[in-house]
């Protein structure tokens, strides 16, 4: 069977750019969190795919202050000092939820939230009256080895949920008005300058099982594009 494919369409300035998972970060802060200038964002597992552009889109669309989570200092540099980031909580540098607490002390509005498990948690903890949380991913059960990567529990404070009127939503797909959307924007903020598209091109499709590899290890930032 001859797989979907689509006809670049000029919109985007460089071809690699069709692959950036964007429309979902733009779909989860747009369509779903609706997101309001002058609100607080948390981005999990910032340096990402979908979270290097996340912090990004954040940014332009107005929020006063971006936090991104990582696994490493060198990310974390990275992510302030390039993709729209103004703190960063790192991964394994004392509880989570208190690092958190530290980066929002007035709580957080809206949360795109890729990892799942306790970095979910504290950031439910942390959310403000109304806030939206956006659940895209789960990479802390997916990457674990002691996960089958079908599910992800994790224990919530549903009587804090109430009381606070937040809402939590799935984010598993993004229809075709909001990608258009999405590219539109995307390519007029690539060639303004306003946003990058971070990204690492390994050459070699006999090399996607290492790529595929590295990028679970998180060895990249960004998107991970195996070229032929």
């Amino acid at each position: 069977m001859v797989p979907d494919s689509e006809p670049l369409d000029g919109a985007l300035p460089d071809p690699a750019a069709y692959l950036a998972p964007g429309a979902t970060a733009y779909a989860a802060l747009t369509r779903i969190a609706g997101l309001r200038p002058g609100e607080t964002v948390f981005v999990s597992g910032g340096a990402g795919g979908v979270g290097s552009l996340a912090g990004q889109i954040a940014r332009l669309l107005g929020a006063a202050r971006v936090i991104g989570s990582t696994g490493s200092a060198a990310k974390a540099e990275r992510m302030t000092a390039e993709l729209g980031y103004d703190a960063v909580v790192l991964r394994g540098d004392g509880p989570i939820g208190a690092r958190l607490a530290e980066a929002a002390p007035d709580g957080i509005d809206v949360v795109v939230d890729n990892v799942g498990g306790e970095q979910l948690r504290a950031a439910a903890d942390a959310a403000r009256p109304g806030a939206r949380l956006v659940l895209v991913g789960t990479l802390a059960t997916q990457l674990s080895a002691a996960s089958t990567g079908a599910t992800a529990p994790v224990e919530l404070d549903t009587f804090r949920l109430i009381l606070g009127n937040i809402t939590l939503r799935g984010l598993t797909g993004v229809d075709a008005a909001t990608t258009a959307e999405w590219r539109e924007r995307f390519g007029a903020w690539l060639r303004s300058g306003s946003i990058s598209f971070p990204h690492t091109r390994i050459p070699g499709i006999d090399r996607a099982p290492l790529a595929l590899r590295e990028l679970f290890d998180g060895r990249h930032v960004g998107t991970v594009v195996v070229e032929p």
